[in-house]
């Protein structure tokens, strides 16, 4: 498994503490980090931008998953797959500039470790939606 993907599951692992946890952004990274054992810095690196960016951002990626979860409150959403959404979306919106099919396919492998077999289609529509939304509008990367 590649770096990049261990980083993304670290930061659904993070996302998933924060939104559980309702702590601030910055204790939950320090207290995962303490608690997990030695992670290379390229791995650490990414997952906390990728944290960042779906923290910093959060309102703004909630109503675009909204937005494209016909039916479906981000509430009533599977906490795992409402989170593996937030880390894509935060990858789009991120300064790392990797392609759309990319980061859907890797939030899908994502999906099939740690989410029901039944979300794996969900996350894919609605990540797709949100990708198509993003290269239509350019909303701004950061960088």
């Amino acid at each position: 498994m590649g770096t990049r993907r261990k980083s993304r599951e670290l930061c659904l692992q993070m996302l998933f503490q924060w939104d559980m946890g309702k702590q601030p952004p910055e204790h939950v990274s320090k207290t995962f980090w303490a608690e997990r054992g030695e992670v290379d810095d390229e791995t650490r690196n990414f997952a906390d931008d990728l944290f960042q960016v779906a923290t910093g951002r959060h309102q703004e990626i909630d109503e675009l998953i909204q937005k494209h979860a016909q039916h479906w409150r981000m509430e009533r959403m599977a906490a795992v797959d409402r989170n593996v959404l937030r880390t894509g979306v935060a990858e789009f919106l991120g300064p790392h500039h990797t392609p759309r099919p990319v980061v859907i396919n890797e939030a899908l492998e994502v999906a099939r470790k740690f989410s029901a077999p039944e979300s794996v289609q969900f996350i894919n529509g609605v990540l797709d939606s949100v990708g198509k939304d993003l290269d239509s509008s350019k909303i701004p990367k950061r960088s």
